[in-house]
């Protein structure tokens, strides 16, 4: 197997339509050699722990109304054009995903980090769900094959939050300054929601490396 490690923040619309499109290839290939782990990277690290209003927070960072549209807009047509669905008009608050990475690494712990991190994507762009909220988090984690009792627990302490950090920065002192980020075998970065047919080439070429090497 070839390691795969993600880069990604679950509030982060390119990272959903990388998976969608990863996933996609994934399943055109069920013989690919990934062993995929997803990684935290705060877009917001210093987002208040409440979150804040999703119209304040767009208009500020893309300088009004219409910057926040003409940013959003090429994003818009590439979900359009890929068939994701996205809606965005539903979601009422910008989270701190802190609580959310820290999820998606007990998830990983448990082998259902895949499943999380579809959770939480679909709840948040598709649904508008506050995936800042601990009891929308221990919701998704149940969903997701977590047991919500447990989960509830531990976000209501600190387990892991050091660790979460860590993770965050050491992916910034590698150069990371931008998600979805692909590390493919520790080795090889691939930046951006890449398409479906870009990852079936990257998979085949793989395969019959591989092939080649073992003939």
């Amino acid at each position: 197997m070839i390691r795969l490690d993600i880069l990604s923040d679950p509030i982060c619309p390119w990272c959903y339509l990388g998976k969608v499109r990863l996933d996609r290839a994934l399943e055109a290939r069920p013989d690919h050699p990934f062993a995929v782990e997803w990684h935290p990277f705060q877009l917001n690290p210093d987002m208040p722990p409440e979150g804040m209003d999703r119209r304040a927070y767009l208009e500020a960072k893309f300088g009004g109304k219409e910057g926040a549209v003409q940013a959003y807009l090429p994003l818009v047509e590439h979900a359009a054009a890929s068939g994701v669905a996205l809606n965005l008009d539903r979601i009422a608050r910008t989270p701190n995903t802190l609580d959310a990475h820290r999820l998606i690494h007990w998830a990983g712990l448990e082998g259902r980090q895949g499943a999380m991190v579809a959770a939480l994507f679909r709840a948040y762009f598709r649904e508008g769900r506050d995936i800042g909220d601990a009891g929308v988090l221990a919701a998704l984690a149940g969903e997701a094959g977590l047991d919500p009792a447990v989960v509830a627990r531990l976000l209501a302490g600190d387990a892991d939050r050091a660790l979460v950090a860590e993770r965050d920065a050491h992916a910034r002192a590698r150069g990371v300054s931008a998600v979805p980020t692909f590390i493919l075998a520790d080795t090889y970065v691939i930046s951006g929601a890449q398409t479906p047919e870009t990852w079936v080439r990257i998979i085949d070429e793989l395969i019959e490396k591989e092939k080649a090497t073992s003939a």
